[in-house]
């Protein structure tokens, strides 16, 4: 009898069924905790960035606590003192990219500039498991000082970590406080050796979800730049239509034509998007250099050479988004007056393409979607 056929189809179904029960009494034990670190919209998220740090902008889009033009920083009066260039280092991610390559257009050379690339696409704070920042931080401070410190960061920290083995998910409290001990050395390393920092926030995402994401990180950043007494700069309001949502295009200050400043992802900026994000931060830096040589001429030997993208860049450029080719090496320069305006430069179709040192290729590569 216990070899029927009947018996053993009855002895395998029951077994087939204890797994299963087994299976779901796991996975439900394990439900909050992903249901939680998986949410588009996690609960507990911090209030929607509008006047950062209770530090309302001034006249010219800065906050007040960014340091006055006559107010020389430190790092650019060790850089005269150490008869050298000014070096401006920016740090970020993909949307770090694009605020160099709009810083380096707007604090030219000719004044002693040094702009310095150490953004990286694809990089967090959330994402250590790839790239540990302070670690690569450490790595970059080796190759010389940095006076300014521009950071930003956070497209890609939309999503929960582990600490210690347990699910931390996106602006939970062991997210918040894991994510801002990071940022907190992070920034500690830059100014122990001397740097000014500035923190530049997010603008206005396309994807409402997302954006509501963004606007979490947002207030969570100005937050702990607060709490260092770190300048955070709201961009929220600097690409913006009229009522305060997501635009692609802009009118232009001075012809009143329509300028592309988003990409098509609806997360990155066009080159004039990321122009418009830094030009109030670019005329005060440039207030300070000013103010650090106190009206001297810079002598050619300050001026930086020009930045040389290596070919493997330069590959993913399409010709049609590049921006005018910089300036050649210029002779040494008189204290000017500065820039009250941007001046038009050409509208890539998406996302921002650093200055080519060299002409672009005959024929266009393909573009690979733009990555945060």
């Amino acid at each position: 009898m216990a070899d029927h056929p009947a018996f053993l189809l009855i002895d395998r179904t029951a077994a087939l069924f204890c797994g299963v029960a087994a299976g779901i009494a796991i996975g439900l034990a394990f439900a909050p905790q992903l249901n939680t670190l998986l949410s588009d919209a996690p609960p507990g998220l911090p209030a929607p960035v509008t006047s950062p740090a209770g530090a309302p902008p001034a006249a010219d889009g800065l906050p007040a606590d960014v340091a006055a033009a006559a107010n020389v920083p430190a790092g650019l009066a060790r850089a005269v003192a150490q008869g050298r260039p000014f070096r401006i280092g920016v740090f970020g991610d993909s949307f770090g990219d694009g605020l160099w390559a709009a810083l380096y257009n707007q604090l030219p050379r000719r004044e002693a500039f040094h702009v310095l690339q150490f953004s990286q696409q694809g990089t967090g704070f959330t994402r250590y498991r790839q790239t540990n920042l302070e670690q690569a931080l450490a790595g970059q401070l080796s190759e010389g000082p940095v006076d300014v410190a521009v950071i930003s960061f956070g497209a890609n920290d939309v999503q929960g970590i582990f600490v210690d083995g347990r699910v931390a998910p996106l602006l939970s409290p062991l997210w918040q406080a894991e994510i801002a001990a990071r940022i907190t050395r992070y920034v500690g390393m830059l100014r122990d050796q001397g740097a000014d920092v500035v923190w530049i926030g997010l603008p206005v995402m396309r994807d409402p979800a997302f954006d509501a994401q963004v606007q979490g990180l947002n207030a969570f950043h100005a937050g702990v730049m607060a709490r260092l007494k770190v300048p955070f700069i709201d961009t929220r309001q600097a690409a913006v239509g009229p009522d305060g949502l997501y635009v692609s295009h802009l009118p232009d200050k001075l012809s009143g034509a329509p300028w592309l400043v988003r990409a098509g992802d609806g997360i990155h900026m066009s080159m004039k998007g990321y122009r418009l994000l830094t030009a109030a931060l670019a005329v005060r830096v440039r207030a300070w250099g000013q103010a650090a040589r106190r009206g001297k001429a810079v002598p050619p030997e300050l001026v930086p050479p020009p930045v040389a993208l290596p070919q493997t860049d330069m590959a993913k450029v399409d010709p049609a988004l590049a921006e005018p080719a910089m300036e050649a090496d210029p002779a040494p320069a008189q204290a000017m007056p500065l820039p009250t305006d941007l001046l038009p430069v050409t509208p890539p179709a998406t996302e921002f393409v650093p200055p080519p040192a060299t002409p672009p290729p005959a024929t266009p590569p393909q573009v690979t979607p733009p990555q945060a």
